[in-house]
Order: C-alpha cells, then sequence, then structure tokens
C-alpha cells in the first residue's frame, strides 16, 4: 500500500503497476483512501455493476408494502 505522498512523487510506478494488472492502493492518514486500476479492470466492474443492479420501478415493486404493520394513531387536530 502506498502513502499519498509516496504515491505523488512515484506516480509512474503506480500507474505501470495498474497497468501490469495489480491493483494500486493509495492510503490518507493511515487509513485506506483509493485504489488505481487500469481502464480495462474499470470498465469491466462498472459492466459487472451495472448488470446486477435491478431498475428502480422493479425496486418500488418489491417493496413489502401490504406485509407493513400500519401505525393506528389518529391525526391530531391543528387550528390555524
Amino acid at each position: 500500500m502506498w502513502t499519498v505522498q509516496d504515491a505523488k512523487n512515484k506516480f509512474s510506478a503506480v500507474v505501470e503497476a495498474a497497468l501490469a494488472g495489480q491493483p494500486q492502493e493509495v492510503s490518507r492518514r493511515g487509513k485506506p483512501a483509493v485504489v488505481v486500476v487500469s481502464v480495462e479492470e474499470y470498465h469491466r466492474l462498472l459492466a459487472g455493476a451495472v448488470q446486477a443492479r435491478e431498475s428502480f420501478a422493479e425496486h418500488l415493486l418489491a417493496f413489502p408494502g401490504e406485509d407493513l404493520p400500519r401505525a393506528k394513531a389518529a391525526p391530531r387536530d391543528v387550528r390555524f
């Protein structure tokens, strides 16, 4: 894992390793921050995520609305 400072100083090495198929992790303040990957790997991951994602309509239709208990509270009297 590279620190941000090391990755900045040796960015060419980071890019070369990513292009060789080895994702490069970069940390900031001691915590993992980003991963540098080749554009081919990025597009492969993106395509897989898009295929696995359901449509918004499918998401709404899957909502278990009928099975949820409803509150039996009456609305409050409000005077304007």
